[in-house]
């Protein structure tokens, strides 16, 4: 795993390949969203993000010490930007034993103490197709395997993102404000998820990580250049 901030030059890609990697992700939601244009319920704020961003990466003077340990320990079980793993597309889960529940159980507890919303199984270097996320403190934890996106609004909301894999850079990443998942869950039983407003941004979030996508790849070179300064920054300021 590597934990070393990559420079500008270093992240930079052949011209349009992070674009086109992110255009690739949401084919199937282009295609379902022609075919199903009306959801129900009015779009959430897209300031939501702001108020609980996925992925805390500054540690507040408030934390006491034993939730800063566990934080931190979760967070060194996280790859992260620079990790080959993170640009790996997932492979789809086919058998739901009891090594399938022991990793979505760590999963959930990784994501707990790390003080997240949302995390993918490549983050932690497994090439399963599952996430799981909690968007509100009260929230249960909602496992996805081999989530498919049905369906997407028309309707895109902007709001600021940030990554466990890339800590200490938010950027403003523009995603549906509404979706229609089908997946199934650790024990193998269907379920459709239809989310709005955080809970459907962190969804589309987690997915992209399954597909090798990071937010890098849904904004502008500019901006991914100043997400890299803030990196960079990030990392000389962290305690040695």
């Amino acid at each position: 795993m590597s934990t070393q901030a990559q420079s500008e030059t270093e992240f930079e890609e052949p011209p349009g390949q992070p674009e086109e990697r992110a255009a690739q992700s949401e084919g199937p939601a282009a295609q379902a969203g022609e075919r199903a244009a009306q959801s129900e319920g009015p779009a959430a704020q897209a300031g939501e993000w702001a108020e609980r961003p996925e992925e805390l990466d500054d540690q507040p003077e408030e934390l006491d010490e034993e939730t800063r340990a566990r934080r931190d320990a979760a967070l060194r079980r996280v790859r992260k930007l620079g990790d080959p793993v993170l640009r790996t597309s997932a492979v789809a889960v086919e058998r739901f034993d009891e090594s399938l529940q022991a990793e979505v159980e760590l999963m959930g507890r990784l994501m707990e103490d790390a003080l997240g919303v949302g995390l993918a199984a490549t983050q932690i270097g497994v090439l399963h197709r599952v996430l799981v996320y909690k968007a509100y403190a009260d929230d249960q934890i909602t496992t996805l395997v081999n989530p498919v996106l049905e369906w997407a609004s028309e309707e895109r909301e902007a709001a600021e993102e940030g990554c466990l894999s890339i800590p200490g850079v938010h950027v403003e990443v523009e995603r549906a404000a509404r979706v229609r998942v089908r997946a199934l869950d650790p024990h193998g039983k269907e379920l459709v998820v239809e989310a709005e407003g955080l809970p459907a941004r962190v969804i589309q979030h987690e997915m992209d990580h399954l597909e090798g996508v990071l937010i890098l790849d849904r904004i502008s070179r500019e901006a991914r250049r100043e997400a890299m300064r803030a990196l960079r920054e990030a990392r000389e300021a962290a305690p040695v």
